[in-house]
Formats: structure tokens, sequence, C-alpha cells
């Protein structure tokens, strides 16, 4: 069965674009789901071998799939002005709503009804994460070599405090050597077949996606070239400053957020928090739950983290400085990605070594995410964490965190303990769930005041 598939007209490309950013709730599978109906199963811009094929690749990319694979779509259709409209349309409306929450946090987050509703937010974040976990957990950890390297990434983090990047390498060689054969790879499995049996299109291919070497060089100095713009001119007239800084950790976040926004955030909460002091834990909490209820990719959560450490360091202007550095490194890699690999991209989906490679990362990523868990639940749960260098008379090589039942905090347990019954039980959306979570904190506090 044959297909013939429709090339939309600007205006109706760029209304379509911005209607999923305005609605891309839930995180990628959502975004990808909505995606997914629009643009091949009504519309008809793409066809299910494309769009899979799409999917399958942007998987392989550092950064958020989601935003990538609506870069992707627009590229197809038309050209490099396609991907920029539909991946900066597709961010774009999260970006600003994130910007005036932002804004709104440093100014209101000491209101006690304000703090009270945040701690909702906070103990459903946990639930979320174990939600995300256990989802990756099911469609990862397919044989013992996987569960290996979680568990080796996971006490790479907790116990030996090693950095994320040199935990991702490690993940990544292990995947390397582990999964050789491409029958040991069961990343894309589902995928593949998915594609092997997919409508065929009848449709030629668009002149600018075919490969040209020339093209790919002229597009790999252009884009690193703008990537690297902002933080040369920052340099040139300010030296080495706070910008600057954020603008090298974030880029450099660009170039290794393999596994979403779960797993970035680990990075982040080590570097911002744990060595450069910008921003607490509890203040990445509050984070993630705002970037969860809007639209757009998670990892919009760089751009609230950006524009709090700045303000509280030097004010609004310079947030919005570190706002608009945050946003550049974050997203104009993705683009780079799309448009120097898109070409390629039959190519590089049959490459097993690349495959072998992602599985890699993405069982230690699990272990990543594990990590990450804990130290939220341990700030959120208990009101003063220690840190201890012995464990039953054993010297250890770094500090761990220890508690004290007495320090137990009951009513953000209690919270999380409804926010896994509205995601676990009753499926309720994110949205709602954290919502929901925030108002009966807010009531809570309202009652314990009184």
């Amino acid at each position: 069965m044959q297909t013939t598939l429709q090339t939309p007209l600007f205006r109706e490309f760029f209304r379509t674009w911005l209607h999923i950013g305005l609605v891309s709730f839930g995180g990628p599978a959502a975004q990808i789901a909505l995606m997914h109906r629009l643009i091949v199963d009504e519309k008809r811009w793409l066809s299910e071998t494309q769009f899979l094929n799409a999917l399958n690749f942007c998987m392989l990319l550092p950064g958020p799939e989601a935003m990538q694979l609506a870069t992707y779509c627009g590229w197809r259709q038309r050209g490099m002005i396609g991907g920029v409209i539909s991946g900066g349309l597709f961010v774009l409306p999260g970006a600003i709503i994130i910007a005036l929450l932002a804004a709104c946090y440093v100014h209101y987050a000491d209101v006690s009804l304000v703090q009270s509703a945040f701690v909702g937010i906070k103990a459903a974040v946990i639930m979320i994460i174990l939600q995300a976990l256990l989802r990756i957990s099911q469609r990862v950890l397919l044989s013992l070599h996987h569960q290996f390297i979680a568990l080796a990434a996971f006490l790479a983090l907790f116990l030996l405090q090693l950095p994320y990047p040199l935990v991702i390498f490690g993940a990544a060689s292990a995947g390397y050597f582990l999964f050789r054969k491409p029958n040991k790879s069961p990343l894309t499995t589902n995928l593949t077949t998915a594609t092997t049996t997919a409508t065929t299109t009848a449709t030629t291919a668009p002149a600018h996606s075919k490969p040209c070497h020339q093209t790919t060089i002229r597009t790999l100095v252009i884009g690193i070239s703008l990537w690297a713009s902002p933080l040369l001119a920052t340099y040139a007239l300010f030296g080495k400053n706070m910008l600057f800084d954020m603008g090298v950790f974030f880029s450099k976040l660009a170039v290794i957020s393999f596994g979403g926004a779960y797993a970035v955030l680990a990075y982040m909460t080590q570097t911002l928090v744990q060595e450069n002091g910008w921003i607490s834990t509890p203040q990445m909490i509050d984070a993630l739950g705002l970037a969860e209820s809007t639209p757009g990719p998670l990892i919009l959560v760089t751009e609230f983290t950006a524009y709090i450490a700045a303000y509280y360091e030097y004010g609004t202007w310079y947030a919005i400085a570190a706002t608009l550095m945050t946003l550049w490194v974050t997203f104009v890699p993705c683009y780079l990605w799309i448009f120097i690999g898109a070409p390629y991209l039959q190519w590089l989906s049959q490459m097993p070594t690349l495959k072998n490679i992602l599985s890699g990362i993405t069982a230690g990523i699990v272990g990543v995410m594990l990590n990450l868990g804990i130290w939220f639940a341990l700030t959120v749960y208990f009101q003063e964490i220690k840190q201890t260098t012995s464990f039953l008379g054993v010297q250890l090589p770094t500090a761990l965190p220890t508690v004290s039942l007495s320090a137990f905090d009951m009513i953000p347990f209690a919270i999380s303990l409804l926010a896994a019954a509205l995601l676990f039980k009753y499926k309720t959306n994110l949205l709602l769930t954290l919502a929901l979570c925030a108002l009966t904190a807010a009531g809570l506090g309202m009652i314990l005041s009184a």
C-alpha cells in the first residue's frame, strides 16, 4: 500500500508547529505521540517509515529527542529554515513560560503559602522520577550486562562521586565492548521492526535531504561558530565571569546530555549545587517540578536554574542575560546535530556500533537516575543531612549522607504517597498530579500555621 505525502503551505506549517509547542505537555513520550498523530496520521507530511527512522536517529543524539524530532520533521519539509521554525516553535512557548515562572519564583518563593506549595511539588517530583526510572528500566535493562552497567553507574556516582561525564564515558565503553554483536543490542529492536513493516511511501526525497560532504562541512563550521559566538563575545568584553562559566557548563551539558532531563539533572546537581554552589538542591527540585508543568522539552529546567542562580548573585538583568545564554548554548547544538546528521540518517541508523554504545549509555542512565532520586528523596524527606566518611569501621573513599529518624518530615512523605497513587494507580497526568500535590501541601501548610 502506498501513501501520497502532502506538502504543507507555510501558513499551515507555522500554525501546526505553534500548536504543538503550546500543547506539548507530559514529557517526550507524550510529545512524540502528539507529533506522530498530527504529522503522520492526520496531515501525512511524513510517512511512518520516515518518522520512525527519524525517532531512531534522534535517540542516538545528545539533547532532547522530542525537540530534535520536531526539528527533523521541519527540516524534511522545508530544509534548514523549516527545521529552525519547527524546533523553535516547539521550544519557545515553554521557554517564555519558564522565564515568567522563574521571575515569579525569585520574588515570591519566600512567602509561606508558596513555600508550602513547593513542598508538594518536590514530593511529587520524587514519584515522577521513580515512574520514569521504572519505565526506562523495563525498556533497557534486558540482560545482566545492562543491569551491571546500571549498578556500576550508580555506585560510581553515589559512593565514589565520580564526575558525570566520566560515568557516561564508562557506560558507553561498556556498551561498546559488551554488546559487540548486533543481536545483543536490543535498544532499537522495536523501532527497527516497525520501520521494516511500515507503509511504503510514494515520494521523491527532497534535494536537501541527500548527503553532500561540502554542505555538511559548511554547516558544521557555521554551526560551531554560532554556538561559540556568545561565549567568545562575553569573554572578550568581560573576561571570565559567571555568565561565561554558565555558557561553558551548559555547552558541555549539550554534548553529553544523553538520556533526557532526569539524567542531566544529576550532572547539574553535581556541578551547580555541590561544586559551584550557585543554587541549592531544593531549588533544583523546584526547577524540575515547574519544567514538568509547562509545555516543551524538560531540558528547559536549565533555563530556570540559570535564571535563579544569576538573579541571586547579580540581579534581574544578569538573570535575563544568563537565561538567553543558556537557551542559546543548549539548543543551537540540537539544530547542529540534526542538520549535520539528518542527510546521513539511513546510513547512521544501520551502524550497530552506535546502537551498542547508546545501549550502554542508556543502561548507565538508569543508575544515574537512581542516584538522583535518592539524593532528592533525602533532601525532601529529612530536615537535616549529615556526612560520614566511615561505615562499620571501614574508611570510605568519599563522604556519604547519613540521616536521623528524628529529622524525618512526614508531610512531604505523605504527599509523595498521594502522588504515587495518582500516577501509578489512577494514571493521572503529570500536570494534574503536580497541581493536586501543590494544593494539598498548601492546604496543610495553612492548617498547621493557623
